[in-house]
């Protein structure tokens, strides 16, 4: 902090939010502010509401004395709503700032229908679960999406999505904010729009391996897909198709999504998994039927499971080696013991052992629920970094 010169008052909040320093002294000591600069800038903090007085902390006298009043983002003053869409299904949920789910909706929605018409019922829900949470539309300050294919984060748009037919280049934000004013009647939301996998990644990232500095998670559902975070951030690549796994050639001769032949989630996705059980007599469509098999206990699946976890698994090989996580998460409908076994099978007879010597290799924590978190995270370290931080200031006069 000492190397940003003059703390702003958004600096002085992230170092709150942080946890980094977390009373007025330590303030002073981590920017080089004199206590007057601290406490007119805190005094923002307060007025906007995005500050709160906790206990005392110790007395770091040994003299004694009063001790130090702490300092704590207070998530109260706002909330956040967010939302993840699969293929044919869809869930959404209110957001406090710190990631507790406030109340939330699963339901069927068809990404094939369309964006205007899916966006369109996203307000719908957005708009019911405001009032089942007891919170007003003016309470919420951002939207967060998380979508099934590769997203530009500079403008929200998804970039040539195998499985979104239509949505190419749609401009997402722009509608969504639409359809919730005309839901509620409230003004336009900065909307933020990324990768499902992304997002699940940087949920449970943060809520349950917040020390890891690479994280890996692998969705495994319909397509495949993966969210890779490296030092606390979303790694994207460069118009954001890092971890797009899926598509990557195994050599085999099924005929992709995608147009191509011979792609891992061709091969080895729950679709995939879906249309083999389907060709042998068993009613699955989808990768969701799959886990639902796959939790009764049904044996042909479980072993086909377990076949397309050995083939993700010597993709794996080559993400691990390259990557060098501390976690590979395995998420989505597939993500049980069969498919986790034939991941582990392939992935530490390919891998280098230096490559896997500290690696865990766990399920999703989350669940279901991992994108929603991860979109509402997205929002809020947009919403309240330093310099965004200083233009709602502004914008809220204090």
């Amino acid at each position: 902090m000492t190397g940003r010169g003059q703390g702003s008052a958004g600096d002085l909040l992230e170092l709150v939010r942080k946890g980094q320093a977390t009373t007025r002294g330590a303030l002073q000591q981590a920017t080089g502010l004199s206590r007057a600069t601290v406490g007119q800038r805190l005094d923002r903090l307060f007025r906007a509401g995005w500050l709160r007085e906790g206990a005392g902390g110790p007395v770091d006298s040994p003299l004694g004395g009063r001790p130090s009043i702490t300092l704590e983002f207070d998530d109260a003053h706002a909330v956040v709503l967010a939302a993840d869409l699969d293929t044919r299904h869809a869930r959404a949920a209110v957001l406090t700032l710190t990631g507790e789910i406030l109340a939330e909706h699963g339901g069927t929605l068809v990404i094939e229908d369309g964006p205007d018409a899916v966006l369109g019922e996203l307000g719908g829900w957005f708009a019911e679960l405001l009032e089942k949470a007891g919170h007003r539309p003016d309470e919420v300050c951002g939207i967060g999406l998380a979508v099934p294919g590769p997203v530009d984060s500079e403008t929200g748009r998804v970039v040539q999505p195998p499985m979104m037919p239509g949505w190419d280049g749609y401009d997402i934000r722009g509608r969504l904010a639409r359809a919730f004013t005309e839901r509620t009647g409230a003004p336009a939301l900065p909307v933020l729009v990324d990768n499902d996998a992304n997002l699940m990644a940087y949920g449970e990232q943060r809520t349950g391996h917040a020390d890891c500095s690479a994280f890996v998670l692998v969705k495994v559902s319909t397509g495949i897909g993966a969210g890779v975070v490296v030092g606390g951030s979303i790694f994207r690549g460069i118009d954001g198709g890092a971890g797009d796994i899926g598509h990557i050639r195994v050599g085999a001769e099924a005929l992709c999504r995608c147009g191509s032949y011979g792609c891992l989630a061709a091969v080895a996705s729950g679709g995939a998994v879906a249309r083999r059980l389907a060709e042998s007599g068993v009613p699955a469509s989808s990768g969701s039927d799959v886990r639902d098999l796959l939790a009764a206990g049904h044996p042909e699946a479980a072993a086909l499971a377990r076949e397309a976890g050995r083939r993700v698994g010597d993709v794996l090989a080559t993400v691990v080696t390259l990557l060098n996580p501390g976690v590979l998460m395995i998420a989505g409908d597939l993500a049980g013991t069969a498919f986790l076994t034939g991941v582990r099978e392939l992935l530490y007879q390919r891998a280098l052992p230096r490559s896997t010597a500290h690696l865990d290799v766990v399920t999703s924590r989350l669940g279901e629920r991992a994108g929603l978190v991860g979109a509402g995270a997205l929002v809020v370290e947009y919403l309240y970094a330093p310099e965004r931080a200083e233009e709602r200031l502004l914008a809220l006069g204090v």
